[in-house]
């Protein structure tokens, strides 16, 4: 059975794991909202759509070591039209530098918008 929280599952690993600009953009068509809204912190402003998300994991990934990558801690879970995935942020096998959450409001089909929180330990 397909997990129901695939498409925030997908944003993850597809998306923000790809190291590929052109790659990630044409993903991002498949599993987000054409005008989605990223909200990386309550204090800043949303980063809305494909470009500026694009631009953003390309600024991140360079700042990154090449073997940096997602992990899932545990499967997505979804709830209606709200999907939750906890991660880690690192290289497998060693401690992570980052670890959270990932909540997603998927609309038609697609993420809508998409809310980081990260562990406290980590900001």
């Amino acid at each position: 059975m397909k997990n129901p929280a695939q498409l925030l599952e997908d944003s993850l690993l597809v998306i923000w794991n790809n190291r590929n600009s052109a790659e990630r953009l044409q993903a991002m068509q498949e599993i987000y909202h054409e005008d989605i809204h990223f909200f990386e912190s309550d204090s800043g402003n949303a980063i809305v759509g494909f470009k500026a998300i694009n631009e953003l994991i390309t600024g991140l990934q360079s700042q990154w070591a090449p073997e940096f990558s997602f992990q899932l801690t545990k499967p997505g879970q979804s709830n209606h039209q709200i999907q939750v995935a906890s991660w880690t942020l690192g290289i497998s096998g060693d401690k992570p530098v980052a670890s959270g959450m990932d909540v997603a409001i998927i609309e038609n089909e697609k993420i809508k918008t998409l809310h980081l929180y990260l562990d406290a330990s980590d900001q």
